[in-house]
């Protein structure tokens, strides 16, 4: 019976999880009841609270584990030139955001619907990602191949175009996946001074 219940626990939980991260994604966090979810589950509403403890720490915890997946996922390597880790990164965080559109969604519209503490873990956690992106345009500055006078204001914007993408992107339409991350880098590329495509001090 223990094992059973085990198996259950196992399955309930990520579906209760999926389950709301797509309420969320569709009809907005405030919109959402533990009803809704339940419901959407199939189970009773006080099911739900043998895996979270309210709608809030739901939403903190599909926040959190889908920042902490792309810092695990994320690897890079400080001796290879910064133009081929900018690279590297602009492909990860298309690629990463394409698989995820709901969980990408959430981390950037619901962050304002978290409680002031859960709020700072989360900044806490985006912080340590969007520094990773500026850490590759310091070094490029610093080898000479980028111009970037402001690498924190850079780095917002390129990482608000490049999650950008979930917006619009629909697979099987007029441009694969391949071709959207190569028009990206040439836009990437020019905006931080390694093309003449674009030049922050043009």
């Amino acid at each position: 019976m223990a094992r059973t219940q085990g198996s259950k626990a196992e399955i309930t939980g990520p579906l209760i999880r999926d389950t709301a991260r797509r309420l969320f994604a569709r009809h907005g966090y405030a919109a959402v009841s533990m009803r809704q979810i339940a419901a959407g589950v199939g189970v009773q509403v006080g099911a739900l609270y043998a895996y979270t403890a309210d709608k809030q720490a739901l939403l903190a915890d599909l926040l959190r584990v889908h920042m902490e997946e792309l810092l695990a996922a994320w690897q890079d390597d400080p001796a290879r030139p910064a133009l081929e880790r900018l690279e590297s990164f602009l492909r990860f965080h298309i690629q990463t955001s394409l698989e995820r559109p709901e969980a990408v969604f959430l981390s950037y519209m619901e962050l304002r619907n978290l409680t002031p503490g859960n709020r700072a873990e989360i900044a806490a956690l985006r912080r340590r990602y969007e520094d990773a992106l500026e850490a590759i345009l310091i070094a490029g500055e610093a080898e000479g191949v980028m111009t970037v006078p402001d690498t924190r204001l850079a780095t917002m914007a390129l990482i608000a175009m490049l999650t950008g993408v979930t917006n619009w992107y629909r697979e099987g339409g007029r441009l694969d996946q391949e071709r959207v991350v190569e028009v990206y880098w040439d836009l990437v590329r020019g905006a931080v001074g390694a093309n003449p495509l674009f030049n922050w001090q043009s």
